[in-house]
């Protein structure tokens, strides 16, 4: 039992390399020429983003130096410069580490690293090291070009203190924001965008809405409300009334690598083990035969229902057990049954999160004969059921809508970047020479923590919304051959890295 968690562990990924891989290259022919870029109906003299973890770049996990160097924004920035785009200031962490601190103290640990199998913490393997990046002690002097918020959902651009360091403690305020307020904490994001009268803005919010309901397993407050976030994009686009710009979509969260990894039919077990198992469950098995025979044709109770809720363990792999709210309540039927609980074992519907890799097959207390996911149901903040999964859905195209309609409004071009992020996680999405998916590890578009780009993923995005600007405003990084090269991005960053 003490080895499932090892095992899953290593199942996650069989090489770092796999994919990836550059497709043949196909060269121009020499007498091509390419026109001129030109920036069409677009201003980009003074650039701003706004946006929450995936604008600032945010990858493996954290924050830092070289990761937001090579944010979409930043990429972009660098591309408008060509046609009179001006200087474009992010508020750097102060080292390559990541992680945060206030006053000495850490709040935010440092970014994960290849281990040679799956992801680890970069201490693990260089051993400890000191935050630099400290909210109490040395923030960056503004403006700030990239007001990107790791955490922001939707409400907080429009929400004043949430940049004041006394609120942290409170938590009313981020720490990540608190860098970019400076001598005025209680400002808004979009405040600090709109005082610096942008000529051309990227907004991508409404992730967080939803993001940190789904990486709960859906156990705690559900997704911002919808009037909720149809007032705060209707206040952010307010506020930028007359500029010009690119807004994008969410994609379904449930399409990444901290969704898709883990397996849920992993628990290995001998014909012994399995038959041991299977006697403990002996009792709950015995209890939903019951209940159906006494509810039967009365449809309270599905036959259907019932088989899914008997759990037996074979030789080989079985699916995990978990708790599962969306069950009948069947005490709440008939009090002789109140005493039975809501397991079943998952199948492919049921997405276990990343962290559960190493939590199954774990004691409890020491006990051998208490293992989670065996013996012990997983608790409803490891899994997403299917119907959490479809809540989730619902809530995030309910959100797009909102966003395009806004986007459309405004005159803004437009990415969708759920529809990217489905053939990312489904045939894979091919760029130049490279091929990415939404694999963990291998994919190279997501990084180690399973939600967030990598560099190269960030580079995708930032190709994507140059198209969608081209097609919007006439200009032609596409076609005068100012796309970047994808493969010019690192999937990962070395260790070493400080």
């Amino acid at each position: 039992m003490k080895n499932i968690k090892f095992l899953l562990l290593s199942a996650i990924l069989i090489g770092f390399n796999a994919c990836n891989e550059p497709e043949d290259i196909v060269e121009l022919p020499e007498n091509v020429v390419l026109p001129e870029l030109t920036s069409g109906d677009a201003d980009f003299s003074n650039f701003v983003s706004i946006g929450n973890s995936l604008t600032a770049g945010f990858t493996d996990g954290a924050l830092f130096i070289a990761a937001q160097e090579n944010s979409f924004p930043n990429i972009l920035a660098e591309k408008f410069s060509l046609v009179g785009g001006g200087a474009f200031t992010q508020p750097l962490m102060n080292d390559n580490f990541g992680g945060l601190a206030v006053g000495g103290s850490r709040i935010a640990s440092p970014r994960l690293v290849f281990g040679g199998s799956v992801p680890v913490p970069l201490e693990s393997v260089i051993g400890p090291v000191t935050v630099t990046t400290d909210i109490a002690l040395n923030n960056p002097t503004g403006p700030f070009n990239n007001l990107a918020v790791p955490g922001a959902a939707s409400f907080h651009l429009i929400a004043p203190g949430y940049g004041n360091l006394a609120n942290v403690s409170l938590g009313l305020a981020n720490p990540y924001f608190v860098r970019m307020t400076g001598s005025t904490p209680n400002a808004t994001v979009m405040e600090l965008a709109v005082q610096q009268s942008p000529t051309f803005v990227s907004l991508w919010i409404g992730a967080n809405d939803v993001l940190g309901y789904a990486l709960g397993g859906a156990s705690s407050t559900g997704p911002t409300p919808q009037p909720t976030f149809d007032f705060s994009i209707a206040t952010i686009m307010s506020s930028l009334a007359g500029t010009k710009g690119v807004m994008t979509n969410i994609p379904y969260v449930t399409d990444i690598p901290y969704f898709t990894t883990i397996p849920y039919n992993t628990i290995p077990l001998d014909g012994a083990t399995a038959g041991l198992v299977n006697g403990g469950y002996a009792p709950y098995n015995g209890g939903i035969q019951a209940a159906y025979a006494a509810l039967a044709g009365t449809g309270l109770f599905s036959e259907e229902e019932a088989n899914s809720r008997i759990i037996n363990f074979t030789e080989g792999n079985n699916a995990v057990v978990i708790e599962d709210e969306s069950l009948t309540d069947l005490g709440a039927i008939n009090p002789a049954f109140a005493g039975l609980p809501k397991y079943r074992q998952a199948t492919a519907e049921d997405l276990l999160i990343l962290p559960s890799a190493s939590f199954l097959g774990t004691t409890v207390g020491g006990n051998p004969l208490l293992i989670n996911g065996v013996s012990v149901p997983l608790a409803d903040n490891w899994v997403l059921v299917p119907s959490e999964k479809q809540e989730i859905k619902t809530a995030i195209d309910n959100f797009n809508v909102t966003i395009k309609g806004a986007a459309d409004s405004a005159g803004y071009a437009f990415l969708d970047a759920n529809a990217l992020f489905q053939e990312l996680s489904s045939v894979g999405y091919t760029d130049g020479d490279y091929t990415l998916t939404s694999s963990l590890v291998t994919g190279g578009a997501l990084s180690l923590d399973g939600v967030h780009g990598t560099a190269r993923g960030y580079a995708l995005i930032a190709n994507e919304l140059m198209k969608a600007i081209d097609a919007k405003y006439g200009s032609n990084f596409e076609a005068s051959g100012n796309l970047v090269d994808i493969g010019d991005y690192p999937t990962n960053y070395s260790p070493s890295l400080q």
